[in-house]
């Protein structure tokens, strides 16, 4: 009878053990999501040829709590209240942005874009004089960052919307992660 007695608290102890572990795994999951990294979703081509629609990545949102962001860096931003957007980050406050004749110009200094070489190129084949637009320069605000896609044609960015609020980045795009086929940095 001694052994039933045990077996029993044994399977209860099991259970309130496998309970506790799965509540530490829930409490983790929602822990690491909320304020380390999450799941976001491409929406639309202004990022192509760097990122797909439909492709999905991790953002890193711990990262701005460390540092600022950077020229280059691709972060997701809230762009409205039920809306993100991802971008690339092109100055920081204080910078003054300008293309002029299709080129990319901060501080006065010509900025190279590696990322934009295979829309130039098609741009060029199609008969089109510019893949980016020209605009007159701005100069950055304190607490702002300038953003655009890569896809400069098709891309509703800092050229629209004006600078963005660092306040509103919610996060460094770090990698892709489906479809399986195309998982990479995204940096």
């Amino acid at each position: 009878m001694s052994e039933e007695v045990s077996s029993g608290r044994t399977k209860k102890n099991e259970l309130w053990e496998w309970t506790k572990a799965l509540g530490i795994a829930l409490i983790l999951a929602f822990l690491i999501r909320t304020f380390l990294f999450a799941p976001f979703i491409v929406e639309g081509e202004s990022m192509e040829t760097t990122l797909h629609n439909s492709e999905k990545l991790v953002v890193n949102k711990a990262i701005y709590y460390l540092q600022e962001p950077k020229p280059g860096d691709i972060i997701v931003f809230r762009a409205e209240k039920t809306r993100d957007f991802i971008k690339r980050v092109i100055a920081v406050a204080g910078d003054t942005v300008e293309v002029k004749d299709d080129q990319l110009y901060i501080n006065g200094n010509m900025v190279e874009e590696p990322y934009l070489a295979q829309h130039k190129e098609q741009a060029k084949q199609q008969g089109e004089p510019y893949f980016t637009n020209d605009f007159t320069p701005v100069t950055v605000p304190e607490g702002h960052i300038f953003v655009m896609g890569d896809n400069r044609p098709n891309s509703h960015d800092s050229r629209a919307i004006g600078p963005v609020a660092v306040s509103t980045v919610v996060g460094r795009a770090e990698f892709t992660f489906w479809p399986i086929s195309s998982i990479r940095m995204t940096r």
